[in-house]
């Protein structure tokens, strides 16, 4: 893709030099895009991602070898600063040493090149250690392309992220894009950072920042990768100049599937969206791109929802999105879909989605497709100044996509069923509309945003437990609070709605939250922690399965989600820490303190002989369960059983596949050993209902 801004003459000349210096002018998605078509459908046979890489000669791994030490002696001796500017940007240097380190201790170099790049790489951490040594980070003032670093709140690690800017001066509040990557199953740290340090593309146009996501590697930014993305704005929003309502989320090819999803689940969070190919969810996708004959578990239906787009397509009526496709990319189905979706919306909810299409074009943005997309971009920027609309709607299927706007919704009927609802206001009457899913939810206006000193609330509620053809309303005036800011929070009851008193002390009953609404999953989207077994554990079968789960587990998590797993032992683990990390505990009630503590409170019976969940029993022998549920130690936190994240190696080969795979609780059958998709044999799985219950049994686990 071309840029259609223009350098100066210095500058362009310095960035084709980059360029040929590295060989990086098509680094990006420069592997495959999504997956590698019907090769990768079969399970049994599986190729491994990352590849491997290359041998590079001996003299150039001393060399490096030789620079890296270096830099790790510089950067210990940071870290024994107490200067909080020191330990505010070390992690702008940490980022180098961990790169290369990995790339030389597990295989990272995949073609000569590579030797070249890691040599820059650390040739540019020495230069920011001995910069903030005289604590002058220099390189954030950067007007150029440029990489930066932060501490990741899921494990610790430092991440890192690309900026690129245009020469002017950035001393307002600049509109800033997110780009998020195209799939480059080669794209490791070293890689990425080399080609952020160099790569202009796709170059900003004037007055924007571009912020350009690592994404936890090759995961189309979600789960792991989506909470990279946001820490990443984060970050930059920090250090730069950067309007925090003219942010843009867009990206190309595994990068249009990102922006698809952040789009819909946080759709207040951007000024436009701009998402370029890709897929927008997963079983028609594999079905067209993959051509995949899928056999799903009924819970995996389920939870595609979490990510496929077309469920909360209505998030896009509020948020001005731009789709773009080659006429002739397979991918242009991601857009074809949601624009069906978008249309196929009931009643006044239809609306048409903006859909650029290059003709004669295949995977690649047109330059005149691109000129367009930017100048409707900039024009959309413009408008947004000016325009306040009157109301917004809201779709979800779990808490943990709860807000958007004015609407929180707190609480809903059932999970996994789409809920919407509506909210109108004009001047001092806010009117809500609320489907049959929402249990509870809260509307709330800054100062200045209602300008009466009252409110009148209309709640619509057309349920079919009213038994009205025309929707119930209910009404309340309520007074502004006293710094003329307003909020109410509004719940259904048996047969009306009520208002919740903000003096209403916190409910103790365990309830699906925002945050603790499960899957599995989910208990990866913040900040864990290990705890392995303590001991031998009831079985010697049940134990070997234990331990091999961990330690892939454990193997997992850094070669896919490139971090490092906090681990510690059960005895050592504080009341501190139970109220800082969802604990993720391994073992059984004999080899596991922590399990064997829990246990009375939890759903489940277990013991030498028995399992028992729901009224259901399996011999322990050969059954295990994998769960999550609130930690009764610390109700704020998850604790998971015998998991982590819960797609596997089958799955890591086509970013649509990457979704949770296993609902809140399941029981894995040993006598099927673990493979490329699953832990075992699914003997039973199923979601906990809203107050973290067992549900009566539901479909039969068997597809």
């Amino acid at each position: 893709m071309k840029s259609t801004c223009c350098l100066r003459a210095s500058g362009l000349l310095r960035l084709f030099r980059l360029l040929l210096c590295f060989g990086l002018l098509f680094l990006v998605d420069m592997d495959r895009t999504l997956g590698d078509g019907p090769a990768d459908n079969q399970a049994q046979s599986v190729r491994p991602i990352p590849p491997p890489g290359i041998a590079i000669p001996a003299e150039s791994r001393m060399a490096l070898e030789s620079s890296l030490k270096e830099l790790e002696t510089k950067i210990e001796a940071l870290r024994a600063s107490k200067d909080p500017l020191i330990n505010k940007y070390l992690p702008d240097v940490e980022i180098f040493q961990r790169a290369v380190s990995i790339a030389l201790t597990e295989d990272g170099f995949f073609d000569a090149a590579d030797v070249d790049r890691a040599s820059a790489v650390l040739k540019e951490g020495l230069a920011r250690a001995e910069a903030l040594a005289f604590k002058n980070p220099v390189w954030r003032q950067t007007r150029s392309a440029t990489v930066r670093g932060f501490r990741s709140k899921l494990d610790g690690t430092v991440q890192p992220y690309g900026v690129v800017m245009n020469e002017f001066p950035y001393d307002g509040a600049n509109r800033a894009d997110v780009w998020c990557r195209g799939r480059s199953e080669k794209g490791l740290e070293l890689q990425f950072l080399a080609t952020r340090l160099t790569q202009f593309e796709p170059f900003p146009e004037p007055g924007v920042i571009m912020i350009h996501p690592f994404g936890r590697y090759c995961n189309a930014n979600k789960l792991a990768g989506e909470i990279d993305t946001l820490e990443a704005i984060e970050h930059a929003m920090s250090e730069y100049a950067i309007d925090p309502n003219r942010i843009a989320i867009r990206g190309f090819s595994m990068g249009g599937a990102a922006a698809w999803h952040l789009a819909v689940h946080y759709p207040d969070r951007w000024f436009a969206a701009n998402p370029g190919a890709g897929f927008s969810e997963t079983p028609e996708f594999l079905k067209v791109f993959q051509s995949e004959t899928l056999e799903p578990y009924w819970f995996e239906q389920k939870l595609w929802q979490l990510y496929d787009c077309p469920v909360w397509v209505r998030n896009l009526r509020m948020l001005p999105t731009i789709a773009y496709s080659g006429a002739l990319d397979k991918q242009k189905q991601a857009a074809d879909i949601m624009a069906q979706a978008a249309w196929n919306l009931p009643g006044e909810a239809r609306f048409e989605l903006t859909h650029i299409v290059a003709p004669n074009t295949g995977h690649q943005v047109a330059p005149e497709s691109r000129r367009e997309i930017e100048r409707r971009l900039t024009l959309i920027d413009q408008l947004k100044l000016n325009r306040k609309p009157e109301g917004y709607s809201f779709t979800t299927c779990s808490l943990r996509y709860n807000r958007a706007h004015h609407i929180t919704i707190d609480a809903l009927t059932e999970h996994w069923v789409p809920t919407t609802i509506r909210e109108y206001h004009t001047e001092n009457v806010i009117s809500a509309f609320a489907d049959s899913g929402v249990q509870q939810f809260t509307l709330s206006y800054d100062v200045g945003e209602i300008s009466d000193s009252s409110v009148l609330v209309v709640i619509f509620d057309s349920t079919q437990a009213s038994g009205v053809a025309t929707p119930k309303r209910y009404e309340w005036n309520l007074p502004l609070r006293s710094d003329r800011s307003f909020s109410a929070t509004f719940r259904r009851t048996a047969d009306s709605w009520e208002h919740v008193s903000p003096l209403e002390p916190p409910s103790e009953e365990i309830r699906k939250r925002h945050g603790l609404q499960g899957p599995i999953d989910d208990a990866f989207l913040d900040a864990f922690l290990f705890v392995p077994p303590a001991s031998d554990g009831l079985h010697p079968e049940t134990q070997r399965w234990v331990q091999s789960e961990f330690d892939r587990a454990v193997r997992e998590w850094h070669r896919q989600m490139r971090g490092e797993v906090r681990i510690k032992k059960a005895a050592d683990v504080t009341p501190d820490d139970m109220k800082k990390y969802h604990l993720i505990l391994w073992g059984d009630p004999q080899s596991n303190p922590l399990i064997a503590q829990f246990l009375p409170k939890l759903p489940l019976r277990w013991s030498a002989v028995s399992l028992d969940i729901g009224g259901k029993s399996w011999d322990t022998k050969s059954h295990m369960p994998v769960m999550i549920y609130p930690n009764p130690a610390s109700p704020n936190k998850y604790i998971v059983l015998n998991s982590s994240f819960t797609y596997r190696e089958y799955d890591y080969l086509n970013n649509a596949r990457q979704v949770p795979k296993l609902p809140d609780w399941a029981v894995i059958d040993l006598s099927e050993p673990p493979g490329t998709r699953w832990p075992g044999k699914i003997a039973d799985a199923n979601f906990f209902d809203e107050q973290w219950q067992v549900k009566p049994s539901g479909p039969n686990s068997s597809r």
